[in-house]
């Protein structure tokens, strides 16, 4: 771990920390990252990788326009309380400013998404796509021999083992069967991964968060940012009141860090901490987590609040809980570790599918965004936990359902665990879920009436951009309708799971650490999951967790390196 001093000390090993740790370092600081894991990269290297910058410098070159004072409208009417929040205004005012450090400094390249609309494009200030923007694919070949510290995506993401899909694969390798341009993509895609399995354990084409993740380890080590692995915090210490390093268990022991500049932590959040999670989420969400589980038995919030720092007020309602909500699908992977595939934007809003209760009705648009589906589930969570989301053979052959994927040959496995229930009949699925037939059969019937017109009476859905974004163009004249009608018939169960909490350590705009009194604590900043999120439990659009990230990582290390 070389010397006991530098300039900066960065806890955790996220995008947020890395963008911290890479920004010190181009400053001319010496960066030290501690990383409880023995992988690199957290929860960003899972990820889906997107980067919600509104305004930002990207999106003119490419036709599509916003602004500052668009993005607040929208931000108004999303998320509560952020008019009267200097974090917020540092987000947007700085935002670009970030991208723009990171990528001149950095390995970071980011490309925007033309078309991926803000989850609620009908209310005032809504873009339909450019403000978020993804990592440009990356060769993990540049890393050497690091590629094997960088954590590797969920299997259930990858094809044959270790195959990484681009967003604009998806479309065309559902087209594999009915068009001789997307065989022939799919043939080259296949080549060029058996190419890659010959020098490295899983293909080294890298997107999505795994690209974004990769891009910044690569520029910590272009650098010379320190990495320690396996190095658990214990203690932020204080020298004179100010934070002044870490106390640290590695390598079977203990040791003290000093950092002459700032303490960064950045550990992922209270996710899989029970003690403090539960003052913020309804008990009826129960305690799944799509995180990174860590295993750090103290991360960042218990770091701080030793330090007399102040967190998250508590949640008062459901519809205040500070998490980021996403149903999940569990299953038991083969080496029999937990699986959570998170239902996102890969089935649920695709034509042909539908979710019930258990009373076997509908309760939610399906094609609304995952934080909305969840909440659906939590103000009733007796009758909606779990739900089941429901198919034909028709729907599950062309997109796959959960962890099933597109053209699965054979589904033996899934239901045999229990994870997919099948029947040839919507009377004999409803048994197999254990729900009332009657309102189950009379539920589909009625949904079939509209679908076969391209509508949904019950709940309107296709109703906007966002949602005919994530259906399916081929199907008109609703991308996101279609009938369920094709037996057999199948489900898999989903219940609520957070992909980050919002609640964390409460800072300033600059990302210090703030006590009870609203005083900051020297030395000591929170960016990522570890502090209060801007967003402050709402999702106005994707990437708004990876986003402030970047922001508030580069902010926290532009105000510890300034002149003291």
């Amino acid at each position: 771990m070389g010397s006991g001093s530098h300039d900066v000390i960065v806890v955790g090993s996220g995008a947020a920390g890395l963008a911290a740790a890479c920004t010190a370092a181009a400053l001319g600081r010496k960066v030290l990252v501690l990383e409880h894991g023995d992988r690199v990269g957290g929860t960003t290297a899972i990820s889906g990788g997107m980067v919600w910058i509104p305004a930002n410098h990207k999106m003119a070159p490419a036709g599509l326009e916003d602004s500052a004072a668009a993005a607040r409208e929208y931000l108004r009417a999303t998320v509560p309380g952020c008019e009267d929040d200097p974090r917020m205004a540092a987000f947007l005012a700085r935002g670009d400013e970030a991208v723009r450090f990171l990528e001149q400094h950095t390995s970071l390249k980011l490309q925007p998404v033309r078309r991926y609309p803000d989850y609620y494009p009908e209310l005032p200030g809504a873009t339909a796509g450019g403000r978020v923007l993804e990592p440009v694919p990356f060769d993990g070949r540049e890393l050497g021999a690091d590629f094997a510290l960088l954590r590797d995506p969920l299997p259930e993401f990858l094809l044959f083992g270790g195959m990484m899909v681009s967003r604009e694969d998806l479309p065309v390798l559902r087209r594999v069967t009915r068009s001789p341009r997307a065989a022939w993509h799919a043939l080259k895609l296949l080549r060029r991964y058996a190419a890659q399995r010959l020098r490295a354990h899983r293909g080294t084409s890298l997107v999505l968060g795994n690209a974004l993740a990769a891009r910044l380890l690569k520029s910590a080590r272009d650098l010379g940012v320190e990495i320690a692995l396996n190095a658990s915090v214990r203690e932020v210490l204080l020298r004179e009141g100010r934070a002044a390093g870490v106390r640290v268990a590695v390598d079977g022991g203990e040791r003290e860090l000093q950092a002459r500049d700032a303490v960064i932590l950045a550990t992922g959040g209270i996710s899989h901490h029970g003690d403090l999670r539960q003052a913020y989420v309804p008990v009826a969400a129960g305690t799944l987590s799509a995180t990174v589980r860590s295993g750090a038995e103290r991360g960042g919030a218990h770091l701080a609040s030793a330090l007399g720092a102040r967190l998250s007020p508590r949640a008062a309602s459901i519809d205040q809980a500070l998490a980021f909500w996403v149903p999940v699908s569990t299953s038991r992977r083969a080496d029999g570790s937990e699986a959570l595939f998170p239902h996102t934007v890969t089935d649920r809003a695709k034509p042909g599918l539908v979710a019930v209760d258990g009373q076997g009705a509908r309760f939610v648009n399906e094609a609304v965004s995952y934080h909305e589906f969840v909440r659906a589930q939590l103000r009733d969570p007796s009758r909606r936990i779990p739900a089941w989301l429901v198919c034909d053979s028709r729907f599950l052959w062309k997109y796959g359902l959960g962890r099933v994927r597109p053209f699965a040959l054979s589904t033996r496995k899934e239901r045999e665990s229990g994870y997919l229930r099948r029947a040839p009949t919507l009377l004999e699925l409803a048994a197999a879920m254990g729900i009332p037939a009657g309102t189950f059969v009379a539920t589909i019937r009625s949904f079939n009436e509209g679908a076969r017109r391209g509508e949904d009476p019950a709940f309107g859905r296709g109703a906007d951009i966002y949602q005919r974004h994530l259906g399916d163009a081929d199907q008109q004249p609703n991308p996101c309708v279609a009938p369920i009608e094709a037996g057999p018939f199948y489900a898999v169960a989903v219940q609520p799971a957070d992909l980050g909490m919002a609640a964390g350590i409460m800072t300033d705009e600059h990302a210090r650490v703030l006590r009870a009194d609203g005083a900051p604590v020297p030395g000591l900043y929170a960016c990522g999951n570890d502090m209060h999120s801007v967003m402050n439990g709402a999702y106005p659009g994707p990437g708004i967790t990876l986003g402030p990230a970047l922001v508030f990582g580069y902010l926290a290390a532009k105000h510890a390196t300034l002149p003291s």
